[in-house]
């Protein structure tokens, strides 16, 4: 009896922290970007770890937002959970620059400002929300 009360306790607390808001995995996408210095020309993303053309690594990075053709990432690494500070918007929750790379020529997801999808790609195609991804011109 003491058994079945401590698995359905673990599993209800397992439920609760997966549905948690707030988390990591739900906050924003993590993405690897050049790590060029300043105004990368590259402006490389992918959705795994390797070089970029110009022969820097890509980065782990976690996206904070897309605004003005450009996504706006936080350079403390896919672990983190920082947002975008709120008095500084040139830096992130943790006091670190953020990197904002141009997404002209790649396709976005179009479910608008309020997106958080945060889905990018090379491809035009469907965004994982069922929206239709948009060029950035």
């Amino acid at each position: 009896m003491k058994i079945a009360k401590a698995a359905v306790l673990a599993v209800l607390f397992l439920a609760v922290l997966l549905a948690a808001p707030g988390t990591a995995q739900e906050k924003s996408k993590v993405y690897y970007v050049c790590n060029c210095k300043g105004d990368c020309p590259c402006n490389t993303i992918a959705q795994a770890p390797g070089k970029c053309p110009c022969g820097e690594e890509l980065v782990g990075m976690h996206l904070l937002e897309i605004e003005d053709g450009k996504a706006v990432f936080c350079t403390c690494g896919p672990s983190c959970t920082c947002a975008r500070s709120k008095e500084n918007p040139d830096q992130c929750g943790c006091g670190k620059p953020v990197k904002k790379v141009s997404l002209k020529g790649k396709y976005i997801c179009a479910c608008g400002e309020a997106c958080k999808c945060g889905a990018i790609s090379d491809k035009p195609g469907k965004c994982p929300c069922g929206g239709d991804m948009k060029q950035v011109l």
